[in-house]
């Protein structure tokens, strides 16, 4: 395949595999937990931390993650504090990300070029230094995700239980929400700052419809993940078009084939819903 004699491919499909995998990862905990808008919310501070390292001449993806990671804690830290109204810290964060966004996009007049690529996403513009930026903090957001999978999935389903066995909800809590910071802010460069929360959503909404169990929600959502980056990437090649766009379409398309092919409805929908909470 001619496609991957381009060095800029072969760039794009490394970083498309690791969001692939680990965007379904952390979105299916986000989804049970409810709490599908912080993606929206850290990648409006990963926007800004983008316009702070073009302004200041620094690696996009590092000053982003850095905006994320510490966004996603201050988030952590406001949802503690309203614990009764806890997407309060969600919009209170995605409302100050734009704004300090906004500030920064308008002190850079000549930044509209640039910051284009990482809203929409690029499959040309991604050098060595992102893919391995990119490569090495995935596998660490894999590596810890993986270590604290069950007190992940305990926490997920009931924080108050979890607290009461001994497992640190709090420090987990943090951890896991800088996992989901750095995972916006390393998805922003393929799929776009503005469809980050899509890719880490829609998979898993996808796998919901076909999982008995929680472990098999978590197979059939990185699948996902994987055919809706993979298709979405040659498509937007041949067909040249913009790939996040593409990505998330290609996701929404096979929503749509798995929800008719189940002739769905509203109770069933319930029923395959619960059967998440099944472990095995």
């Amino acid at each position: 395949m001619e496609i991957f004699q381009y060095v800029f491919m072969q760039k794009a499909f490394i970083i498309g595999i690791v969001v692939a995998i680990i965007c379904p990862l952390i979105g299916l905990f986000i989804v049970l937990r409810r709490m599908s808008l912080i993606a929206d919310a850290l990648s409006h501070i990963s926007l800004a931390g983008v316009a702070a390292g073009l302004l200041s001449g620094t690696n996009p993806v590092l000053s982003a993650s850095l905006f994320a990671v510490t966004g996603g804690i201050l988030i952590e830290n406001l949802r503690q504090r309203y614990r009764n109204y806890s997407e309060l810290s969600i919009a209170i964060m995605l409302s100050v990300g734009l704004a300090l966004a906004a500030i920064l996009l308008g002190i850079g007049n000549g930044l509209n070029s640039n910051i284009l690529n990482y809203l929409f996403g690029s499959i040309i513009v991604s050098n060595n230094m992102d893919v391995l930026i990119i490569l090495v903090s995935g596998v660490i957001v894999l590596l810890l995700t993986t270590a604290l999978f069950k007190e992940l999935y305990l926490i997920s389903f009931d924080e108050e239980s979890a607290e009461i066995s001994g497992i640190p909800v709090r420090a987990i809590n943090i951890t896991f929400t800088v996992l989901t910071a750095l995972t916006v802010a390393l998805a922003m460069r393929i799929v776009g700052i503005l469809m980050v929360s899509s890719l880490m959503v829609i998979p898993v909404a996808t796998a919901m419809q076909l999982a008995k169990s929680f472990k098999g929600a978590l197979a059939y959502s990185i699948t996902f993940g994987l055919v809706s980056v993979i298709t979405g990437l040659l498509l937007s090649f041949y067909l040249n078009l913009p790939p996040g766009g593409t990505i998330i379409i290609m996701a929404v398309i096979t929503l749509l084939a798995v929800l008719v092919k189940q002739n769905i409805s509203p109770q069933h929908l319930s029923d395959k819903t619960e059967k998440v909470t099944d472990y095995q």
